[in-house]
């Protein structure tokens, strides 16, 4: 358990360092590459674009992050009674986080990368994060192989060339003829491409678990739920102005769960 607490803590500050480095990348060494050519126009400069871009991408995954971690999931205590007649709430969709030390409502499973757990309230902002999180990162790694390609004289048109530049790159740091800091970007493009995966497997898989009108806890815990049209399922997590939420990170965008939090 203390092992549990202790990635609670490490993972958010795993996630805002790595945040903070592709901030700084992006400022310092990638916009100021794509400056280089005088003939641009400057409203449709690269740099521009690519940083309203990436502003764009940023501000909706920290966005989200703040979201699922201020949106907590429903406790126990908010579906119950007074104290002389509390009623449990229904088995299926409760679940008692250790980490947390608290049972919450419509659990789906603890995100340590944002310290809390995820469940009704919290999962639109949860899958936001995750997709804005792949689309940063993959869109980063993108820029970071056209910065290296640039530095280093590089052609990535061979479909093996972007999987044999580590070890390459790693042999010429030694031998000096690549710099720290353009070791460090190469590394971060390896770092970016898993995130990206990752992030991208996590949102697909809680997209089809909301098709499906189930949690990750019910798929574990083998419970049975009432069949529904997914349409119906994918309304109550994102709303009917999913649109909205999709572009901007917000907390209420129409859904059919949050309407009943507010009653």
């Amino acid at each position: 358990m203390l092992a549990l607490r202790l990635l609670n803590v490490v993972a958010p500050a795993y996630f805002l360092c790595i945040s903070l480095v592709t901030f700084v990348l992006q400022l310092f060494l990638f916009l100021p590459s794509m400056r280089q050519d005088p003939s641009a126009a400057w409203l449709f400069s690269p740099a521009l674009l690519h940083g309203a871009l990436f502003l764009f991408l940023s501000t909706n995954a920290l966005g989200n992050y703040v979201l699922v971690i201020q949106n907590s999931p429903d406790d126990l205590d908010a579906c119950q009674g007074p104290s002389t007649r509390r009623a449990p709430c229904p088995p299926p969709s409760t679940h008692f986080c250790r980490v947390c030390a608290r049972v919450t409502l419509r659990h789906d499973h603890h995100c340590f990368f944002t310290g809390n757990c995820i469940g009704g309230r919290n999962m639109r902002n949860f899958v936001l994060f995750c997709l804005y999180t792949s689309l940063a990162c993959l869109y980063s790694m993108v820029a970071g192989v056209a910065y290296i390609s640039a530095v280093l004289s590089i052609s990535f048109a061979h479909p093996l060339a972007f999987l044999t530049l580590l070890p390459t790159s790693i042999s010429q740091f030694f031998s000096g003829a690549v710099l720290g800091s353009e070791m460090f970007v190469i590394l971060m493009l390896y770092l970016w491409f898993a995130i990206g995966l990752a992030c991208a497997g996590f949102c697909c898989h809680q997209l089809l678990l909301i098709l499906r009108g189930q949690t990750r806890h019910q798929v574990r815990k083998g419970v049975a739920v009432r069949a529904r049209p997914w349409r119906k399922n994918l309304q109550e997590v994102f709303g009917k102005r999913w649109l909205l939420g999709l572009l901007v990170p917000m907390f209420n965008v129409g859904g059919e769960s949050s309407k009943q939090r507010d009653k």
